[in-house]
């Protein structure tokens, strides 16, 4: 008994990774795709006031799961507890694969303004006084020198 219901929950969580499908979050400002390859940008001129490191994380929204139901008695239990088991480990690996590393860049701009701008954290390195160029679309702000 103990058995089957351990190989029920391997074979179950197997699936279960296996039928969420593998997600690439990308949100490098190395790798531009789709829209802002496209799009015209605005650019601004200013200087780094302060910079701050911050995590980044997404919102996965809640955890998911699949249940799976076999023919005797046994099996809907089995699933259940498979699927509930299998959504906990998925929603937190996919919350660990989601944090990264980030940037909060407050940048007066030459025409007067201030913007502060959170970004990923690429490796280019700002510092305060730093001149700086602001991108922005209609898909969001980036700064880069």
């Amino acid at each position: 008994m103990k058995q089957v219901i351990g190989s029920s929950l391997a074979v179950c969580m197997l699936l279960t990774l296996g039928l969420q499908g593998c997600t690439y979050l990308n949100s490098s400002l190395q790798v531009l795709t789709g829209p802002p390859t496209l799009a015209e940008q605005m650019i601004g001129m200013g200087t780094v006031e302060s910079v701050r490191a911050v995590k980044i994380g997404a919102n996965n929204g809640p955890a998911n799961g699949m249940g799976m139901a076999g023919s005797n008695r046994n099996s809907a239990p089995t699933g259940f507890v498979g699927g509930i088991a299998g959504a906990v480990a998925n929603n937190t690996l996919e919350t660990a694969i989601a944090i990264k590393d980030g940037l909060e860049i407050t940048v007066h701009l030459d025409d007067g303004n201030v913007r502060v701008i959170t970004q990923e954290s690429t490796g280019e390195v700002f510092q305060t006084g730093d001149r700086v160029r602001l991108l922005s679309s209609d898909n969001g702000m980036r700064i880069t020198h």
